[in-house]
Order: structure tokens, then sequence, then C-alpha cells
């Protein structure tokens, strides 16, 4: 048996588990751009399983920054920022997104993942403690789990907990870190809550905000908006851009030792190509619809107020939720694809999420709403999930 064939072999039996137990995941190939209608090889969808919660990743405006962005800088920053990939689009996104929120820098990374890996390894070393929410975003317990300080979590947005975990004796840094609001559950978390038994252990809050930042607060800046914070409370905010802003990367914004920090310390900024600068553009593009167009987000609102309020008259329990994200906890793993199934036949995609993404017995329905649905599209999912007896 060759080394390639011994390999599959070891590799097979896990996949075959895997599919046995409804948890093997495929991929859908889309046909054009990402709207509230979406085509795929089998057809035309309406889609609750998009991100795009602002409706600005096929906007023509965002699109032709990109174009231009192309025209000046080509496809590739051809280096990492600390070499000769830094560009004039980067350095001035950097600064748009410091003054849009409301700190002295910012600096861009490839992705969350790389910047919440980036914050940890950055600004934490052995010795040094990281405390977690225990249903924080995959990004974030990967950069808690991976960094040299030690590892621990609290209940979920239980400040209580993390209080105690705080007591605990430990030397060095402490920093905390959280989802400003969850990717699978949709709730936001008890920001000022846990700000202030951070403050008042001498720990430190990082919030991830990727899927608030654009979208809560009266002018899209996020969960922090929502509580009333800002850097003093929270010195450490990541933010992506592949989401309200409808382009790809993030960021991470704070003070001028905090970025300079990073800049000279994360090793996930340091060695890795920078994105191209075109992206930047577009980035930039997007940022100012975001900042301009708050009827954006007034709809996403009201849409969300409807379909909470269909829901609970056809007797559909949601979790609570405020957000974009709207679950609908289903139990088991097939229960959830077979569910998802039967609404995909009525025309509507509503991705089933499954464990490890969330608990055993907790799959799920994750119902994301955009500013680019329309009241007949929330009603139409509606009357398909009333036609799958859900009520």
């Amino acid at each position: 048996m060759t080394n390639s064939a011994r390999l599959d072999a070891e590799l097979a039996p896990k996949l075959d588990a895997l599919k046995e137990q409804s948890l093997y995941r495929l991929r859908r190939v889309v046909e054009g751009p990402q709207g509230p209608e979406i085509a795929l090889e089998d057809g035309r969808y309406l889609n609750f399983s998009s991100n795009d919660y602002l409706g600005l990743a096929a906007h023509p405006a965002v699109a032709q920054a990109l174009r231009l962005g192309l025209e000046e800088y080509g496809t590739g920053s051809g280096a990492a920022h600390l070499v000769t990939g830094h560009s004039r689009a980067h350095h001035a996104f950097e600064e748009e997104l410091a003054a849009f929120t409301g700190r002295e820098r910012a600096l861009l990374f490839s992705s969350g993942y790389m910047a919440n890996l980036g914050v940890a390894s950055g600004l934490l070393k052995r010795g040094d403690r990281v405390l977690e929410d225990r249903l924080n975003h995959a990004s974030l317990l990967d950069a808690g789990l991976l960094c040299a300080a030690r590892f621990g979590r609290y209940a979920h947005a239980d400040v209580v907990d993390l209080k105690k975990h705080l007591l605990a004796d430990g030397d060095g840094r402490t920093l905390v870190m959280t989802d400003g609001v969850f990717s699978m559950d949709g709730d936001v978390a008890p920001l000022r809550a846990l700000s202030q038994a951070a403050d008042a252990a001498g720990a430190f809050l990082m919030v991830d905000d990727a899927h608030g930042f654009g979208v809560l607060g009266e002018r899209g800046r996020g969960s922090l908006e929502h509580h009333g914070l800002g850097s003093a409370e929270v010195p450490v905010l990541m933010g992506t851009l592949g989401k309200a802003c409808g382009t790809f990367g993030a960021f991470v914004a704070g003070s001028e030792a905090l970025i300079e920090t990073l800049i000279q310390s994360a090793r996930t900024y340091i060695y890795t190509t920078a994105t191209p600068p075109a992206l930047a553009e577009a980035g930039r593009a997007a940022l100012k619809l975001l900042h301009a167009e708050g009827w954006r987000r007034e709809k996403l609102k009201a849409l969300i107020a409807r379909f909470r309020e269909g829901a609970a008259q056809l007797d559909i329990k949601l979790l609570p939720s405020i957000t974009a994200i709207q679950p609908l906890v289903v139990g088991e793993s097939a229960d959830a694809l077979a569910l998802s199934q039967r609404l995909k036949e009525r025309g509507m995609l509503v991705a089933a999420i499954r464990p490890p993404t969330v608990p055993v017995g907790t799959a799920r329905l994750r119902i994301t709403l955009t500013a680019a649905h329309e009241e007949s599209h929330v009603d139409r999912l509606l009357d398909a999930l009333k036609a799958v007896s859900l009520g």
C-alpha cells in the first residue's frame, strides 16, 4: 500500500462517521453575487443564510471602488505590511476606521481569525491569563488556546462566573475576550458588566464585534455603541469587514500603544502578505455607505421585528435576539438537516448549524436577515415555516 493509500485508509473512517452522525458538511456552489435571492446549481432561492447584513456585498459603489483600486494598485500587495505591502489605500482605510470607531489607531488584518490570533499572541505571554465566554467564536477560542497564556472559560454571558475566575490567583496580565454579538445565538454580550468586572480585577477587555460592527448602534458603531461604551471601558476592539461592510478582512482598533505593540509583535500581522490594496479601497467605499445610509440599519431592525412578531404568532420559539441572527433550535443534527431541506424545497435557503459549531443537542436553523430583504421575503419565510409544521 502506498503512503497516499494508507493515509486515505486512515482518514476514511472519520469521514464515514461524520456522515452517519449527520455532521458531514457540504459546500454549496453559488452562481453570481450575494443578495436576498441567490442562485445555486439547482435553482434560485431566497437567501436567509448570509452575513451580508446591510446588503453591501454587491453594492455598485463598492464594486466600482474595487475596480478603480485594481487599476491603481494591481491585484496583489506583493509583500507583508512591514516590507513593501502597506499601500496608501491600506493606510487611509486604517485612519478612517480609527475615526469611525473613535479610537487613536486601527490596524488591518487579513481576517478576523488572524486578528484574534494576533491580539492574543501579541499581548499575552507565558504566565499571563486569558478568560473567554464558553460560546465565543472558534477564532477567539483558538486564539486563547494557542497563545502562551493560561486559558480559562466562564459560563455564557455570566458575569458572576467571570468574577470567580478573575478572583483566582494569577500573576501577569489578564485579558478577557468575548464576542460582542454571539454568532450562533444572536444575543449581545453584557459588555458594561463585563468591563466593570475586568476593570475591578485589573484585567483588560477585548470585544470581537464581527456581527455587531455596522449593524448595532444608532451610527452603526456596533455593540459598544449599543451599550454606550468607548475605548476607556473596552481597550481592544476587533471588527470584521466581510459581514456588514460586504468586503473582506478585519481590523483591530485601540490606542497608539496598542496598535504599535501589535505591529511589532502580532505574528499573524507580521508574517503574512498584506491584503490587496483594491480591497482596502472597496472597504473605504463600504464604510462611507455604512456611515451615511442609516436607513439600512433601520430597515433591518424593522424586518427583525416583523419576523419575530410573525414567528410568535405561529408559536415558533426563537432564541432571544435583537440582532440579524435569529436562531431556531431544533435539537438533533439529523432533524435540523431535514428541516433545512424541507425549507429548501419551498425555495428558502436556511443553513442547518450542527456540532461542533454549537453544543451537542442544540443543532439549529440559523436564520439571518439583511437590509436587502423586503417585507414580502420575510412573509414568504414565515409561510414556509408554517408549511413545515413548526407552529
